[in-house]
């Protein structure tokens, strides 16, 4: 009977080891194993740690990635710093700014735009105020729209008074490009005229030319005073245009002036004026 139970007792014991190496080489075998103390286990054969895995000899190639990687941390370009929110454009304040000048309307008049310019330190008459209407693409002189400011500031970027002062240089620099010059001075015709005539009365028509031309070409001091003596009482679009082509193209003596050339009346007339002056 002691010998039975003594067998009976060595066959489980032996069982249970048999089933904890059996678990244990499972989980070497899954990598699962950890490293563990004597005292984690009562069986020796089980308590021994897991030898270490061997560490993999770098590649070249694994050299050369290293090596890339450090050169792009030192080569890399910084990121580039986020803009602050009130330096970006805003509909938003554009469109509060606008209110300012516009009131409970649609469209700045002639009392917002007089504040307007004043706030933006420019006269009403400045031919910078002429690109900016350009620029806003205004069709009316002495008003502009809701449209026509959300888009044209839009444009410029500007969304405050402080940004419109800061682009003023820019605007005024826009004239000194000879295709944009042709395009406002165009536009300016449009622009002046009264939207139920096809042409611009004389008054406002040399008061146009004298805010384009007048500091520009010579001889507008003496194509003024032909204007004021003359019988003309308005100006078409095509006079207009070719006034600005004379200016440009015939010289200060009208020696190059070609009188069979494709020249409106009116500087055909100007210039046997000027001819007559010059003899008297």
């Amino acid at each position: 009977m002691h010998s039975d139970a003594a067998n009976f007792q060595l066959n489980s014991h032996l069982t249970t080891l048999a089933s904890i190496h059996k678990i244990h080489h499972t989980l070497h075998r899954l990598n699962l194993t950890e490293d563990v103390g004597q005292d984690s286990h009562p069986s020796a054969c089980c308590s021994r740690a897991m030898p270490p895995r061997k560490k993999r000899r770098p590649s070249a190639g694994d050299d050369m990635s290293a090596k890339k990687s450090r050169q792009d941390s030192v080569f890399r370009k910084p990121d580039t710093p986020q803009i602050r929110e009130e330096e970006t454009f805003s509909s938003k304040r554009c469109l509060e700014w606008f209110y300012e000048y516009a009131g409970c309307d649609d469209v700045v008049g002639p009392e917002g735009m007089e504040k307007f310019c004043e706030d933006i330190g420019v006269e009403p008459e400045n031919v910078v105020m002429l690109v900016l209407a350009w620029k806003l693409d205004a069709q009316s002189m002495g008003y502009f729209t809701l449209q026509e400011w959300l888009r044209g500031m839009g444009s410029l970027q500007c969304d405050s008074t402080e940004r419109l002062r800061n682009s003023l240089d820019y605007l005024r620099s826009v004239l000194n490009d000879s295709t944009s010059f042709k395009l406002i001075y165009r536009y300016a015709f449009d622009f002046a005229r009264e939207k139920d005539q096809r042409s611009l009365d004389l008054n406002t028509a040399k008061c146009m030319l004298g805010l384009l031309l007048g500091k520009t070409w010579p001889l507008f001091p003496v194509f003024n005073q032909f204007l004021e003596q003359s019988k003309y009482k308005v100006i078409n679009k095509d006079q207009w245009c070719n006034v600005l082509e004379f200016s440009r193209t015939i010289n200060l003596d009208l020696s190059n002036y070609d009188e069979d050339g494709a020249w409106p009346v009116l500087l055909d007339e100007f210039v046997e004026w000027y001819k007559e002056r010059q003899m008297s």
